[in-house]
């Protein structure tokens, strides 16, 4: 049984009866094509056909194939349409100043990107072996986890392969979604989780 977070689609919503010229329609169509993808992912189909997108989107077939070449098509375009709304998020200012006190807000601005993006990512684990896209997208992402720290904590810190990694690796969504999924835990204890073991492995350092 999965636990797969039922947070609201992150888009608007699109008013149907709104009157429009044909290139409005066809953007509103091709929003509807994501939206509907990742909703069909967000109810456990990490693999939706494209006829299942095309009925939840309320399009036709044809429809969906002439505005992406395919299914990863779509998935590409979800994850840069999610990217506009993640990395405010990512790249806003701390309100702490302390690395320690950071590191903990930054917990919790995972938390809630995390939940955010849940099926995305559940979907990109699922998918990665056999999408260029997929892998590309998927070292991006370490990269940004491993530069975001890099920004906060101290060179000492950095500079600790070992320690480096311990923390590190509690920070990606592979760990989230451990917790979340695999071990049914809530997003305010799986949150706490990932605050204790930090506050573990940075007890002894002596840097401020």
């Amino acid at each position: 049984m999965t636990n797969t977070p039922q947070q609201k689609t992150p888009w608007p919503k699109y008013e149907t009866d709104t009157l429009d010229g044909r290139r409005q329609r066809s953007e509103r169509s091709r929003k509807q094509i994501i939206e509907a993808m990742f909703d069909l992912m967000r109810e456990g189909d990490l693999r939706p056909s494209a006829t299942d997108v095309a009925d939840r989107a309320g399009v036709g077939l044809r429809t969906v194939f002439r505005h992406f070449e395919d299914m990863d098509s779509i998935f590409e375009e979800m994850t840069e349409d999610l990217k506009k709304i993640v990395m405010p998020m990512v790249f806003a200012p701390y309100e702490a100043t302390c690395w320690r006190d950071q590191l903990m807000e930054l917990v919790d601005r995972e938390a809630r990107i995390y939940e955010l993006v849940f099926p995305m990512q559940v979907g990109l684990l699922a998918r990665r072996s056999g999408s260029e896209f997929l892998q590309r997208q998927y070292a991006y992402e370490v990269g940004l986890v491993r530069s975001t720290l890099q920004s906060i904590l101290p060179d000492a810190v950095i500079a600790d392969k070992t320690l480096f990694a311990a923390i590190e690796v509690n920070h990606t969504f592979a760990t989230w979604h451990r917790l979340r999924e695999d071990q049914d835990l809530t997003v305010e204890v799986a949150t706490e989780t990932i605050k204790r073991i930090m506050a573990a492995l940075i007890a002894d350092i002596d840097v401020e």
